[in-house]
C-alpha cells in the first residue's frame, strides 16, 4: 500500500466534504455538513492557503483523509483543524501517519510555543492525538445538538 501526502491543488475540487462524510456517521453530517462545505469552498477558493496549511492523504491513488491547521496565532500556538480518515481505512495507522506528517510540518514554524487541537471524547481521535504526544488540557461539557459525540476535549503539545 502506497500512502502519499498531496497538496490540495492536485485533487479535484470539493474532495474534502466527501472524505468527511466517509469519516463520520450520519449524525455528524446532519450537524456539521454546512461547516464542511464552507471549509471545502474556502480551501478551494484559496489554494495558496490550502497548500501551505493542509494536505490530502492518498492511498494507492484514492483520497482517504485530510488534515489542516491554522497558524494565525503563531508563535503562541498553531491549531489543528479538520483531521479525518475515511471510516473504511481507520484502524490501520493512516490517521497517525497523517497527524505525524502534519505535526512535523507545523513544528517547523520558528519560535512556536505549542500546538493545540479540540475534539470530542466519543471519537477515536483522542487516542490518536495522545499517541502523537498531545496531553489533555481541558474537558468541557457538550450541551449542543452534537452532544452524542461526547464532551469537548482540548489537547496541547507544549514545545517551548
Amino acid at each position: 500500500m502506497n500512502i502519499k501526502f498531496k497538496p490540495l491543488v492536485e485533487e479535484d475540487i470539493s474532495v474534502l466534504t466527501p472524505i468527511m462524510k466517509k469519516a463520520f456517521d450520519d449524525r455528524y453530517r446532519k450537524c456539521f455538513e454546512k461547516d464542511w462545505i464552507d471549509f471545502d469552498n474556502f480551501f478551494f477558493d484559496n489554494l495558496d492557503i490550502a497548500d501551505k496549511y493542509g494536505f490530502i492523504t492518498v492511498l494507492d491513488g484514492e483520497p482517504i483523509g485530510h488534515i489542516s491547521w491554522d497558524p494565525r496565532n503563531c508563535p503562541e500556538y498553531v491549531e489543528v483543524g479538520h483531521n479525518c480518515i475515511a471510516s473504511k481505512y481507520k484502524g490501520n495507522g493512516y490517521g497517525k501517519r497523517q497527524l505525524t506528517e502534519a505535526l512535523n510540518r507545523i513544528k517547523q514554524y520558528d519560535g512556536l510555543k505549542k500546538i493545540i487541537v479540540g475534539t470530542n471524547d466519543n471519537l477515536i481521535a483522542p487516542k490518536n492525538y495522545e499517541s502523537c504526544g498531545f496531553k489533555l488540557a481541558q474537558r468541557r461539557s457538550n450541551n449542543t445538538a452534537s452532544d452524542f459525540s461526547g464532551d469537548y476535549l482540548d489537547y496541547e503539545i507544549i514545545l517551548l
